[in-house]
């Protein structure tokens, strides 16, 4: 695995023009992952790699500035943006970050979660920079991304049912309650980027 360290994180997310409050963003999801992967290692016989946990987070939103001025998907640009610098793991969670590609509730109830869950999770509790419940996440979400359109509404819908089931799954493996990440979160030592 060629996995970049935080400093490699934040030389990319220079090269790359993200503009300081997907960065903020992309830090907390980084500080939620870092603490559920910390949390599985004392649980699971298969924890998620760490470091892979921070960096796919920190880089999960790389394209979301480019993105934001041509239209184009950010999951899609931002795995071909980590592809290209030689992290194919990387990419594999950039390009699920926003859509769960495999929800797997028979590894889950087994107490295994991977790196991409874990982000995928990690990221729709994150508003902004500020840790928020999944309803709140799923309230801004239909409001900026639902178009007033019912088609997409269902699918927004859909995909928080499979993040709410897969929190339920994770939390029943860590020694605190989805209500008390922020207060987890912010007892940790903080991520500068």
């Amino acid at each position: 695995m060629n996995i970049p360290d935080i400093a490699a994180c934040a030389a990319l997310m220079d090269q790359h023009g993200m503009l300081a409050n997907i960065r903020a963003h992309s830090v907390m999801v980084a500080r939620i992952a870092g603490l559920l992967a910390e949390g599985l290692s004392k649980t699971s016989q298969q924890p998620p790699d760490l470091q892979l946990c921070l960096s796919g987070a920190l880089l999960h939103d790389i394209a979301k500035t480019s993105c934001l001025r041509s239209g184009d998907d950010h999951a899609k640009a931002g795995a071909a943006i980590c592809l290209k610098e030689g992290f194919p793991e990387i990419a594999t969670i950039v390009a699920g970050h926003v859509i769960l590609p495999d929800f797997a509730p028979a590894r889950y109830r087994a107490g295994i979660f991977s790196a991409n869950e874990i982000i995928y999770y990690a990221d729709k509790r994150v508003l902004h920079d500020n840790i928020v419940s999944l309803a709140e996440r799923l309230e801004y979400i239909l409001d900026k991304y639902g178009r007033g359109e019912a088609g997409r509404h269902e699918l927004i819908q859909d995909n928080f049912r499979k993040c709410s089931q897969l929190e339920e799954w994770l939390f029943s493996f860590l020694d605190f309650a989805p209500e008390e990440l922020a207060e987890r979160t912010a007892a940790r030592n903080s991520l500068a980027i």
